[in-house]
């Protein structure tokens, strides 16, 4: 039986989606107009509700023609020239940074977010919500759903009268995220996921990627992704200590290397937890089994 090396087999390399979009009567996406290898097309921005007045979830990180493009799709998909709020699903900066750009063509509105304090000046003064708080505008229930591992600070926000969730950077479209070693944790992501397999849900509605009709396959899919990659982290280590890109380049062997330093990251925070756990040891960088 051939081995299996990898889960989630897609990526965003070279995906692309149009500028904007209308996915529901309630839901529109806008790009951000970010591309890269880990944002895909670039960060999706969501105008959400079903009056003049929706909110705006996630900003993108602030690119010139992206203010042209929300205005834009304001216009065709909602025939509006106005925003009620903005939501933040965090606070990394191709999800805030576009907040102080926002507010100057549309006017000063409330910007609701869990606080993260060091991260959270790029969307100015906030409104601090956390787990279970509610959004409401025209047509539109959000309830805020507390998503720690990738970032300290995130919240998806789960749609009521559409059993759909805007899960931000948890999961993806495409692809799979990364867990920064420094500011992330394994451990909760991975419970991140499977609380949200609890939930009810028709539709994901990701920061990056395409809308995901499947969602509880895709959720699985993610924690699968993860439980493999802790088998070949520890596979790894089966001949001797190695230092984390040492790891990458063993278990990696299918991802460009200009992705490895990211991919790094992500090991990093599987010795982490796994160091927790007790099962690996770290002496002078290099990681070795208990």
């Amino acid at each position: 039986m051939e081995k299996i090396t990898r889960v989630v087999t897609d990526n965003m390399i070279g995906l692309k989606l149009p500028d904007y979009a209308r996915h529901s009567p309630r839901v529109a996406t806008v790009l951000g107009k970010n591309p890269s290898a880990f944002t895909g097309p670039g960060t999706n921005t969501y105008i959400v509700g079903t009056s003049s007045r929706p909110l705006l979830l996630d900003t993108g990180q602030g690119v010139a023609v992206y203010i042209d493009l929300l205005e834009a799709a304001m216009k065709e998909l909602a025939h509006s020239s106005e925003l009620d709020r903005i939501v933040l699903t965090h606070a990394h900066v191709d999800h805030l940074g576009g907040v102080k750009q926002v507010t100057e063509r549309f006017g000063s509105m409330e910007v609701l977010k869990m606080p993260w304090e060091g991260h959270d000046a790029p969307a100015g003064a906030i409104t601090p919500i956390g787990h279970d708080a509610i959004v409401e505008t025209d047509g539109v229930t959000l309830r805020a759903v507390h998503t720690p591992g990738h970032a300290p600070d995130h919240l998806c926000y789960y749609l009521e009268e559409e059993r759909a969730l805007f899960t931000g950077d948890v999961v993806l479209g495409a692809g799979t995220t990364v867990i920064p070693d420094d500011t992330g944790d394994l451990a909760d992501y991975m419970d991140s996921l499977r609380r949200l397999l609890e939930l009810d849900l028709e539709t994901i509605y990701p920061a990056h990627g395409p809308v995901i009709r499947k969602p509880r396959q895709k959720i699985r899919e993610y924690i699968a992704h993860r439980e493999l990659r802790e088998r070949q982290v520890l596979e790894a280590l089966k001949d001797g200590p190695l230092e984390p890109m040492a790891i990458v380049k063993k278990i990696y062997t299918d991802v460009p290397e200009y992705l490895h330093q990211a991919a790094a990251s992500s090991v990093r925070s599987h010795l982490g937890k796994l160091k927790r756990d007790g099962r690996v040891v770290e002496h002078e960088k290099r990681w070795s089994l208990v």
